[in-house]
């Protein structure tokens, strides 16, 4: 079983405040069942009881080995359907470039004014886009975004002359993800009160695109679990065998 965070989570919790209200959910669980994604999505709602609008997450096994460069899974991915969250977004630009992605949205603008924030730990962003003139300058701080998953990258558009259109997307929920150790890739998908089709599509867009990212290298199988969960929420095993993503 993937034990993702929220799991994690869900074990101290369960121990102290709110303890009875997660093991009566966990108690529903059936836990000889593999999930389909609706009946997932159907029992995460029917059971959330926050008294805020909880995060859904995908948590993917996939059979890779991340120590090799040639088994890296990263991607991004365009939610049909947003994600819920306010994303905050940081763009390296100067000049016109800087200007135009201060109108289209982003919430912080700059250059060796931002490097040196983020080289002071202020890190109050979600999202990284840099222009390519502006490479130079985010390399001083590459080993420090690079392990956040905020570098800019050319493949995943986040490098790009054309800030508006990234900044548009990062605002209206492209969600990037990327293969960590033990091959894991988790993202959320949406909240809790999301209709169950809006959730059912974005599930199906990530699992999509994390499908067609396998890379040439990896042998065996590929996607080996799929776990679906809310914040305090239980952990539903869904059936892979049984999807039907394109």
């Amino acid at each position: 079983m993937v034990m993702t965070r929220n799991a994690k989570e869900k074990i101290n919790l369960g121990k102290g405040k709110g303890g009875k209200n997660i093991r009566k959910v966990r108690a529903l669980v059936d836990a000889e069942k593999k999930y389909s994604i609706g009946e997932a999505v159907t029992f995460l709602k029917n059971n959330s009881f926050t008294k805020f609008d909880s995060s859904v997450e995908v948590v993917c096994a996939l059979g890779v080995d991340t120590k090799h460069s040639d088994q890296q899974v990263r991607g991004v991915v365009s939610m049909p359907h947003g994600t819920g969250k306010t994303v905050t977004v940081a763009v390296f630009a100067k000049d016109n470039k800087a200007e135009e992605a201060k109108a289209a949205g982003a919430d912080i603008v700059g250059s060796d004014d931002l490097v040196a924030d983020i080289q002071a730990g202020k890190i109050n962003f979600d999202y990284c886009i840099a222009t390519p003139d502006m490479m130079g300058t985010v390399g001083k701080v590459a080993k420090i975004l690079g392990p956040k998953g905020l570098m800019p990258n050319p493949k995943l558009g986040t490098v790009t002359p054309d800030v508006v259109s990234a900044i548009t997307k990062a605002k209206a929920g492209q969600v990037e993800f990327r293969a960590e150790k033990a091959g894991i890739v988790h993202a959320a998908v949406g909240k809790s009160s999301f209709a169950e089709n809006a959730l059912i599509e974005n599930i199906n867009a990530l699992l999509s695109i994390v499908i067609r990212s396998k890379p040439a290298a990896s042998k065996g199988t590929y996607l080996k679990s799929v776990y679906l969960s809310s914040t305090m929420g239980p952990s539903l095993p869904i059936d892979v065998a049984g999807l039907s993503v394109n």
